[in-house]
C-alpha cells in the first residue's frame, strides 16, 4: 500500500494549499441565533430554573418520539439518572459494550450497579445481540446498547431480548441525535441518554438529556438531578445535575438546526464513501438504519492505522481514534476480578483498526476534498 502511493504522497506534499490547510476533528456551529438566545438569557438575569429548559425538553422529546424528557448537565449524568430512575443499584448487572466512551460503564458504576461487557458486531461495531444473550445472568437487570458514531444499534433485536428475559432496555444515544431505524428515532425504544457536549451533533457546550416513556422514571430522574428533592422534601439521594438556562437557550436553537446539521454530515459521508481510496473499510449501514455520522469512522486493517493517523495529523487533518483501548482494559477496571481474562475479540480488533475523519456540519467542499487528498497521499 505504501509503495503504491509513495509518488502521489511526494507530489501532493509539495502543494502550498496541501501544507497550509488545517481541518479539526470537530467544530461546533454557531450563528447569530445562538448569540441572540444567550444574550436574552443574560438580560433576563434568570440563569437557572427558567422556561427554556422546559421548552428544550418538550422539543427534544417530540423530535425523538418520546413522552418525557429530563434535561441535565452532561450525557454522563443522563445515563446515571436513567439508572436511578429505574431503581438500579448494588447487585444489579447492566450489559454494555466495552467498545465505547468510558462513561458508558462508569455511569453504571456511579449508580452502584455492575457493567457486564459483551462483544460487538464486526460490521457495525455496535453491541452484538448474540453476545448480549450469552452475557445474561440471574443478576442482569438491563441492556444498554450504544448507538456508536451515530449509527443505531440493532434495537428490534434488543427489544425482543429484553422482552423475553424481562429486562429494562436502555439506550446510550450520546452520539445519535435524530438517528433512526426505518421511521422510528432512537430514544423511543427504551430509556435513553443523550449528550450535548461541544463535539456532538447538537451542543449546549456541556449538557445532556434523558428520554423515557415511563412517567415514574422521569419523576425519579428529576428528583435525582435536584438533590433528590420532590417539591419541598428530599425523598432520595441525588445531586446537582441541573441544566442552566444559558445551555438550554443554546439547545433550543441547535435543536432547530439539527436536521440541517444531519443533512450536512450525511452529505460529507456520501462524499467520503465515493472518493476515499481503496484499502479503507467504509462504515457499514444496515438497510433501514439511518446514520447521523457523529463520527465518520473507517477501519484500517493490517496494522497500518496508527501510521496513517500520524501522517494525516502531520498534514493538518485531525484524524482521531475512538476508541483505542476497550473500557474493560482501562487501568481502573482491568484489575477487577470480574474482568480478568475477558475475551472480546471483535472489540479488540476494532480498537486496533478504527479511525475517524472530520465530518462536522461546517466542513467546506474544499476541506473535505483536502481530507480525501490527504488520506490518499498518506496511505
Amino acid at each position: 500500500m505504501h509503495a503504491k502511493t509513495a509518488g502521489m504522497s511526494e507530489l501532493n506534499t509539495k502543494s502550498p494549499v496541501f501544507s497550509a490547510m488545517r481541518v479539526p476533528i470537530a467544530r461546533p456551529e454557531f450563528g447569530p441565533e445562538e448569540s441572540t438566545a444567550v444574550l436574552e438569557v443574560l438580560a433576563s438575569r434568570q440563569l437557572s430554573k427558567g422556561p427554556r429548559g422546559e421548552v428544550l425538553e418538550r422539543g427534544f422529546a417530540d423530535y425523538h418520539g418520546a413522552r418525557h424528557a429530563v434535561a441535565v448537565n452532561s450525557g454522563t449524568a443522563a445515563i446515571v439518572a436513567s439508572l436511578h430512575g429505574h431503581g438500579f443499584g448494588p447487585g444489579d448487572e447492566v450489559i454494555v459494550p466495552s467498545f465505547s466512551f468510558f462513561a458508558t460503564a462508569s455511569a453504571v458504576l456511579a449508580a452502584g450497579a455492575t457493567p457486564v461487557f459483551a462483544d460487538i458486531d464486526p460490521l457495525t461495531a455496535c453491541l452484538s445481540p448474540d453476545a448480549t444473550r450469552a452475557a445474561i445472568t440471574p443478576r442482569t437487570r438491563a441492556i444498554m446498547p450504544v448507538h456508536l458514531y451515530g449509527l443505531p444499534a440493532d434495537m428490534p433485536s434488543f427489544a425482543e431480548i429484553a422482552r423475553l428475559h424481562d429486562l429494562v432496555l436502555l439506550e446510550d444515544a450520546a452520539q445519535a441525535h435524530g438517528a433512526a431505524i426505518l421511521d422510528r428515532r432512537v430514544g423511543s425504544f427504551g430509556t435513553a441518554a443523550f449528550s450535548f457536549f461541544s463535539s456532538k451533533n447538537m451542543t449546549t457546550g456541556e449538557g445532556g438529556m434523558l428520554l423515557t416513556d415511563n412517567a415514574e422514571v422521569a419523576r425519579r430522574a428529576r428528583m435525582f438531578r435536584n438533590h433528590g428533592r420532590d417539591g419541598e422534601l428530599h425523598e432520595a439521594l441525588g445531586g446537582n445535575y441541573r441544566m442552566g438556562e444559558l445551555e438550554a437557550a443554546l439547545g433550543c436553537v441547535q435543536l432547530g438546526r439539527l436536521p440541517a446539521f444531519t443533512n450536512s454530515r450525511r452529505e460529507t459521508a456520501r462524499y467520503y464513501d465515493q472518493h476515499l481510496p481503496e484499502g479503507l473499510i467504509r462504515p457499514h449501514v444496515p438497510n433501514g438504519f439511518h446514520h447521523v455520522y457523529h463520527q465518520y469512522t473507517v477501519r484500517v486493517p493490517g496494522g497500518l492505522r496508527d501510521g496513517l493517523v500520524a501522517r494525516l495529523n502531520e498534514r493538518g487533518v485531525a484524524a482521531r481514534v475512538y476508541y483505542r483501548r476497550p473500557i474493560h482494559r482501562e487501568p481502573v477496571l482491568e484489575g477487577r476480578p470480574e474482568y480478568r481474562g475477558l475475551d472480546l475479540p471483535e472489540t479488540e480488533r476494532a480498537s486496533l483498526e478504527v479511525m475517524s475523519l472530520p465530518v462536522y456540519p461546517g466542513l467546506t467542499e474544499a476541506e473535505r476534498a483536502y481530507v480525501v487528498e490527504a488520506v490518499t497521499a498518506s496511505l
